[in-house]
């Protein structure tokens, strides 16, 4: 097996390239692909074959490296990963293009009314074909369906044209296209159409035959079909009565196969008939191919919108081992307590569990214990009869019915009273419990995964935590690092984050300047993870530019680039806000008040500074030229 990257989508859609040994992708000329794209680095990111197979690694590029639609440093890769860099789609595959196959031994075709046309002897795909009238005739029907193919964006109605031309132009009293499964010989699709009343009705197709075209690349003509083909196992031909067929291959990329027959003793196929299915067959191939890959691309849009911002992002060694730690205890049943600072990730390292287990086609439900009253918290949890107290009006299940067979997250669990830790212990224990005011006892099948970000060992020294329970929660612990003792996964997160909001919020962004993301490695990030989301978000709204730059950001995270010298916080915020007025106005002054003239000589973008006057109340103190 040799793999290849084959360009699905931007500049070089339809470009395959071997992958023989290292492989850069960038903006500037020398690379092996060179990508005409402002949003692709001079030296994007290479994929270099290794002794455990091919990696792709990130060169440090301004917008990152996308693999299955999450940014990626470096990475092992599988065939079918799609590698997104800028604009551009690739789609990671082996390449199987062996030398088209023979026959089994002992096996031949000897009918002198079968004939086998290699694609490459196909007379309309390679050479002029003179003057004969029906040649000619035949030329202005390849025309027409060259101009109407390109027209059609979904596979359905671009099949069914597609027919009824080959209906118009041939012979045939039915005609079929068989759209064959990515990889295998299975169809995944199939058209029929039938010259009497354009009927749609499906009809029996040789699968010995269409596999036999497919396997030798060559279009196929018989008229003499009983005899022909009933000895190599095609015996719906001889059942369906066909004197006389054409199969051919689409395009012999192995997608597919054009198919047509007739029933009728008085007509019969002929060499030119073959000629024109050989290069209906070739024209429709890339067309087909172009429509069924959009439909594919759509389909996958759709489900990594789904699924953006919902993948732990991160490839530090403390998030590797978390990942492969998930993955050995995914496919368990056991409790899980995951740990960690506030916005550090727990919740989607719950729904990770949840995902990669035998119960992730069933319900995942979550709950937060420190937002709910006590009785609020049970009544959510356990479910409650009707009167149970004053206002319930009627039956409600709780939490843990609607999790049944699925997976509870009870997130802060360490804010659980001691009542409910009580109950709580019952269901992790028998998997039974009652609704409030109920009597009859309801089990469920449930994993229970539960989140704190307090330390629990202190709270049960205190009695606020009830050690039972600890233990039962505990019996598999991850703990989440905080985003400071893995900063190497910044420019990551940072990555995923511009591109899931870039595409929610409507506003193109091509990644982070030098700077930019220098102040993201050198800010300390005390809310985690949920403090970097909400920064990349606040400059995907108020920057302007293609590239996020410092200004961009909270000043909070800037202003982590100056020196850190040992001043109170409150003095040290003081004189840099002061010593950006004095720049300011000084700026301002010597552009005679034109504001665009300042923000030039601040090196500036003109809506940072305007924002910077109004932060730092200067309005009052400067006079803005007519022109500012």
């Amino acid at each position: 097996m040799r793999p290849r990257l084959v360009a699905i989508a931007g500049s070089p859609a339809g470009s395959t390239f071997p992958l023989e040994g290292p492989m850069e992708i960038g903006r500037q000329s020398s690379n092996g692909i060179h990508l005409r794209d402002l949003a692709v680095s001079r030296h994007h990111c290479v994929i270099e074959p290794r002794e455990d197979g091919l990696w792709l690694r990130d060169l440090e590029s301004r917008q990152g490296t996308f693999v299955n639609g999450v940014p990626v440093r470096e990475r092992s890769l599988q065939p079918g990963d799609l590698i997104l860099v800028g604009s551009s789609l690739f789609l990671l595959q082996d390449d199987e293009a062996a030398e088209p196959a023979s026959l089994p031994a002992g096996e031949s075709f000897t009918a002198a009314s079968t004939v086998h046309l290699p694609l490459e002897d196909a007379l309309y795909l390679q050479a002029s074909p003179g003057t004969d009238l029906r040649v000619v005739r035949d030329l202005g029907a390849l025309v027409r369906i060259g101009s109407v193919l390109p027209t059609f964006q979904a596979t359905e109605p671009l099949a069914r044209r597609l027919l009824e031309i080959l209906i118009e132009i041939t012979p045939a009293e039915r005609a079929a296209l068989l759209l064959l499964d990515r990889g295998s010989d299975e169809p995944a699709a199939a058209f029929h159409l039938s010259r009497r009343a354009r009927s749609t009705t499906p009809f029996r197709v040789s699968r010995t035959l269409t596999a036999e075209a497919v396997r030798r690349r060559a279009a196929i003509l018989s008229n003499d079909v009983v005899q022909t083909w009933a000895a190599h196992g095609a015996e719906s031909l001889a059942a369906e009565s066909i004197r006389s067929l054409i199969c051919a291959p689409l395009g012999g990329i192995g997608i597919g196969v054009l198919y047509l027959d007739t029933r009728d003793d008085g007509v019969r196929f002929d060499d030119l008939h073959l000629q024109l299915v050989t290069a209906v067959a070739g024209m429709a191939a890339p067309a087909l191919s172009a429509v069924r890959r959009m439909e594919w691309l759509e389909q996958e849009r759709e489900r990594l919108d789904s699924a953006l911002g919902k993948d732990m992002v991160g490839e530090s060694p403390r998030m590797q081992e978390i990942a492969r730690r998930i993955a050995r205890v995914a496919p368990t049943d056991s409790t899980v307590l995951i740990r960690g600072e506030s916005g550090t990730g727990k919740e989607l390292a719950a729904r990770a569990l949840h995902r990669a287990s035998r119960r992730a086609g069933r319900p995942f439900v979550a709950i937060n214990c420190a937002t709910l009253s006590d009785t609020l918290l049970e009544s959510e949890l356990f479910g409650h009869e009707r009167g149970a107290f004053t206002g319930a009006v009627d039956r409600k299940p709780g939490k843990l019915e609607l999790a049944d067979s699925g997976t509870l997250f009870l997130d802060e669990i360490g804010e659980m009273s001691p009542l409910l830790q009580a109950k709580l212990l019952r269901v992790l224990q028998e998997r039974e419990f009652e609704r409030l005011g109920g009597t009859r006892t309801i089990r469920v099948d449930v994993r229970v995964i539960a989140a704190t970000n307090r330390a629990l060992e202190a709270a049960m020294r205190s009695g606020a935590f009830r050690e039972d329970l600890f233990y039962r929660l505990n019996v598999i612990a991850l703990h989440l690092p905080p985003l400071r003792e893995r900063c190497e996964d910044v420019p990551l997160l940072a990555s995923h984050f511009a591109a899931v909001l870039s595409r929610r919020l409507g506003r193109p962004v091509a990644g982070f300047t030098p700077e930019a993301r220098a102040c993201l490695l050198q800010y300390s990030w005390p809310g985690n993870v949920r403090e970097l989301a909400n920064a990349v978000e606040r400059a995907v709204v108020l920057g302007s530019e293609d590239l996020i730059r410092p200004e961009d950001l909270p000043e909070t995270v800037t202003e982590s680039v100056l020196s850190r010298d040992p001043v109170p916080v409150s003095s040290f915020h003081e004189a840099i806000n002061e010593q950006k007025r004095r720049l300011v106005l000084a700026a301002i002054e010597q552009a005679g008040g034109n504001i665009t003239r300042a923000a030039e000589l601040l090196g500036l973008h003109p809506n940072y500074l305007h924002r910077l006057i109004g932060n730092l109340d200067l309005r009052a103190r400067i006079r803005v030229s007519p022109i500012g």
